[in-house]
């Protein structure tokens, strides 16, 4: 690959609105710094545009960001979870080495994106992911 993102973890922002995936992946994108910036994919809403989530816009969206060192996939609601354990679950439908992270959608993007375009492999993406709750706002 030329874009000199190969051997980054892949990120896969998961949200019921299409909207809400974009923006939160230009956030990570813009928050991430210079340099070269780990893949990230939105897969937002359905794929008439609605409202939801779709299992066929969350695989395309992790094949897209597949560069062999794995994938991180955060959600933000309760079905969005759901869906992609069920594509998890049939083994063939997401990338291999793709993991969802139980994490904040906004923070755990951030902080996922930053430490795979820092190069860290996918436990330490899902670990600066999770540490996220952590973060106090007070």
């Amino acid at each position: 690959m030329s874009d000199n993102t190969e051997n980054m973890v892949g990120i896969v922002l998961v949200s019921h609105s299409a909207a809400v995936a974009e923006s939160v992946a230009e956030l990570a994108k813009g928050l991430a710094g210079g340099g070269t910036t780990a893949p990230v994919a939105a897969a937002g809403g359905t794929v008439d545009g609605g409202l939801g989530t779709s299992a066929e816009l969350v695989s395309r969206a992790a094949f897209a960001v597949d560069r062999s060192a794995g994938v991180a996939v955060l959600m933000d609601l309760g079905s969005a979870v759901l869906t992609v354990k069920a594509l998890l679950a049939e083994g063939d439908e997401l990338p291999e080495n793709t993991r969802l992270i139980d994490a904040p959608f906004v923070e755990g993007a951030v902080a996922a994106l930053v430490t795979a375009s820092a190069g860290a492999d996918l436990a330490a993406v899902e670990a600066a992911a999770e540490e996220a709750y952590v973060y106090r706002k007070e």
